[in-house]
């Protein structure tokens, strides 16, 4: 107890009050993650305006062995960015750090503090008539050193690569309080040990990424957004394959839904449209765009998709004649999330398997599911082009999620042994947070988590950085 007193009042005396919470109430709200299922007490909330008051914090902190937990927007799924129980740890948010500081055009390149929200990033970008291609549906909430921190895939993977894709440099503070500056924009830098890529997907367990260097694209000027009805997943990714086939690089986007999701989308948003007259087990959700201004997109994808609904595989077609369309479109697709926590609830699972492994494992689970837990309803969509699907698993109707919980260990062993099985991943994108630390030690070899230990020993030998996530100090 006294380690704390000391640590608020010496937060009093060398921080401007504007950049500290240390009200109970107040810091409720940077206490419990996005899904509700982990809320644990801090000793403070810190606001940091500048990388230069980070420092100062990190340096508080440290001298009082004061553990640190890094925030953006917590909109993770893992629970990743909130404080763990039975510790003296402070948050510290990224919020007031919202500046973009450049654009290039020329270059191609933006520089941006850690808090800004993606969607101000990607409006930014596009005044200067350029893309940032990285997207997700919480973009108007999560911020970008959040989605560096977890290494963010989002819907343009296809095309675009994930977050490490797009990063060129980094601002980092480390857990003493030094200040890493690696902001370069380079495309090209072969000079040793490419340490920016040390703390991409790091999840905060190294130091706070304060600023970035991001890679920015030419935006397309024309898109085409279609949905593809199928009888099955197999069907599925044979239109996948063969529209990818087919129009190569121009393929930016193609997601798998069910009509399970949309069941939930359609009774979390009423005034939202089924898409077709008839329900069908599976959908595809694609966008094609070019550069070209003259682009004819229906001309390239409108007799694939004729062929193959004579052969059977696709059933039915939207194509979007409109930009309301086209959002309404994606809508279903973003909206899933919330559908599902509206609903309730879900135990999730971020799972990638080899492209061609999808509809095996999706039958694998539909197979075995009943057996590990009766009635319980099964919502699986996600990146179709990049084999990266959210497995999540809902309560039968009459059960409560609280008490379904005690079924989700089993749960996720089941799921998790036949994605492994399949040759893929537990965690494509979301990181393992304070949720997965005990996957990560099942399915990793133990001389993997002996290298990552000892970089976080090496950076961190306090093991003071976000507490409880990602790694465990004693095993």
């Amino acid at each position: 107890m006294n380690q704390v007193l000391q640590f608020k009042s010496a937060l009093r005396e060398a921080v401007p009050s504007s950049a500290y919470l240390l009200e109970d109430e107040a810091q409720r709200a940077y206490e419990a993650d996005w899904r509700g299922i982990v809320d644990n007490p801090s000793v403070a909330v810190l606001l940091p305006g500048s990388v230069a008051e980070v420092s100062a914090m990190m340096t508080l902190c440290a001298s009082h062995d004061i553990a640190v937990v890094p925030q953006g927007g917590n909109t993770g799924l893992a629970a990743g960015a909130v404080p763990v129980g039975n510790l003296p740890q402070v948050v510290l948010s990224l919020r007031r750090m919202n500046k973009i500081r450049s654009v290039s055009p020329v270059n191609n390149t933006m520089e941006i503090e850690a808090g800004v929200i993606l969607q101000a990033a990607q409006e930014e970008a596009a005044r200067f008539d350029r893309l940032l291609p990285l997207s997700l549906a919480a973009e108007g909430s999560c911020q970008i050193g959040g989605a560096i921190a977890t290494n963010a895939g989002g819907i343009q993977v296809l095309s675009y690569g994930s977050m490490r894709n797009l990063v060129l440099g980094l601002e980092v503070v480390l857990p003493d309080g030094r200040i890493w500056n690696g902001m370069r924009s380079l495309r090209k830098d072969n000079t040793g040990i490419d340490l920016k890529q040390v703390f991409i997907g790091s999840e905060g367990i190294l130091g706070i990424i304060t600023a970035a260097a991001l890679r920015i694209f030419p935006r397309p000027k024309k898109a085409l957004t279609v949905l593809v009805a199928c009888d099955s997943a197999h069907n599925a990714l044979r239109v996948f394959l063969e529209t990818q086939q087919a129009c190569g690089s121009d393929l930016t986007s193609c997601e798998y839904l069910t009509q399970a999701g949309l069941d939930l989308v359609h009774h979390h948003l009423p005034a939202s449209r089924p898409p077709f007259q008839e329900s069908h087990p599976a959908y595809v959700l694609m966008e094609m765009s070019s550069l070209d201004t003259a682009a004819d997109l229906p001309a390239r994808l409108e007799p694939l998709l004729m062929r193959l609904h004579e052969n059977g595989i696709v059933r039915d077609v939207i194509v979007a004649q409109s930009e309301s369309q086209r959002l309404a479109l994606w809508q279903l697709r973003e909206a899933l999330s919330e559908g599902e926590r509206a609903a309730g609830g879900a135990v999730k699972h971020d799972v990638a398997v080899p492209v061609a492994g999808i509809p095996q494992t999706i039958a694998a689970i539909e197979r075995g599911l009943p057996e590990v837990a009766p009635g319980a309803r099964l919502n699986i969509f996600g990146h179709l082009g990049d084999g990266n699907l959210h497995v999540n698993v809902m309560p039968p109707a009459e059960v409560a999620f609280g008490d379904f919980l005690a079924q989700a260990r089993r749960v996720t062993a089941f799921i998790e042994e036949n994605v492994i099985g399949a040759g893929g991943t537990f965690s494509a994108e979301h990181g393992i947070g304070q949720l997965r630390v005990e996957s990560l030690k099942n399915h990793r070899a133990p001389l993997e988590l002996e290298l990552m230990r000892a970089i976080k020993g090496a950076i961190d030998p306090q093991w003071m950085m976000n507490p409880g996530k990602v790694l465990n100090q004693c095993n």
